[in-house]
């Protein structure tokens, strides 16, 4: 079957695309983690020693990149519904981290070493998949930062952190207040490896606290 216009061009713009080819030159999985590598640049959000998850982590750039930070003494769990291939120290759970055999499989890996089951830090990078139609996306992205919020609640330290994406529009204030009631610090950052076009933000929410 013969592609779209509309998708020979997405296609072009991403192989022309300077973070997609920095990406492969460095043997990263994804663009995206050059957003992970400013905002810890700026806000160093994990450092070593740390414990991390991942949500929504195919395919793997931002642990991949998380593991480097927390180095062999540390620990990154990534999770997501999709399979990703094997990374060097990072441990794998496969599922929806909201249903409870997933979260039970999650606070397992944690309580191997440190009976305290808590996390230095969460991170996601999720978005659902694009109807193209904003008045669905959108509730959906929405609803997708609520569950990664109480996660957080559940599985953070005291004076943990977590870094969310967020699209920008009806609902997103409301989840930036949510945020702020369980956080002491709140930023909000549009990294260059953004897309200009694209409504995402990533929200940096440090101090959690209950």
């Amino acid at each position: 079957m013969a592609k779209s216009k509309s998708s020979n061009a997405w296609l072009q713009e991403h192989f022309d695309d300077e973070y997609v080819k920095k990406a492969q030159q460095a043997g990263y999985r994804s663009r995206a983690v050059y957003k992970l590598e400013e905002i810890q640049q700026k806000d160093q959000l994990i450092k070593p020693n740390m414990k991390v998850i991942d949500l929504g982590a195919a395919p793997g750039g931002w642990s991949q990149y998380t593991s480097k930070l927390v180095g062999k003494n540390g620990q990154v769990i990534a999770s997501d519904i999709l399979d990703i291939d094997p990374l060097p120290f990072v441990e794998f759970i496969k599922g929806d981290f909201t249903e409870a055999s997933v979260l039970d499989k999650i606070l397992a890996v944690l309580s191997k070493d440190d009976k305290n089951k808590k996390l230095d830090v969460v991170i996601s990078d999720m978005a659902p998949n694009i109807s193209g139609v904003e008045s669905i996306d959108l509730p959906r992205s929405i609803y997708l930062c609520e569950l990664v919020l109480e996660l957080a609640s559940e599985v953070l330290k005291p004076n943990g952190s977590l870094l969310v994406k967020l699209f920008q529009g009806q609902g997103s204030d409301q989840y930036l207040r949510d945020v702020r009631t369980r956080f002491k610090q709140v930023k909000i950052r549009k990294p260059k490896a953004s897309r200009a076009r694209s409504k995402e933000v990533y929200v940096i929410a440090k101090n959690f606290h209950l």
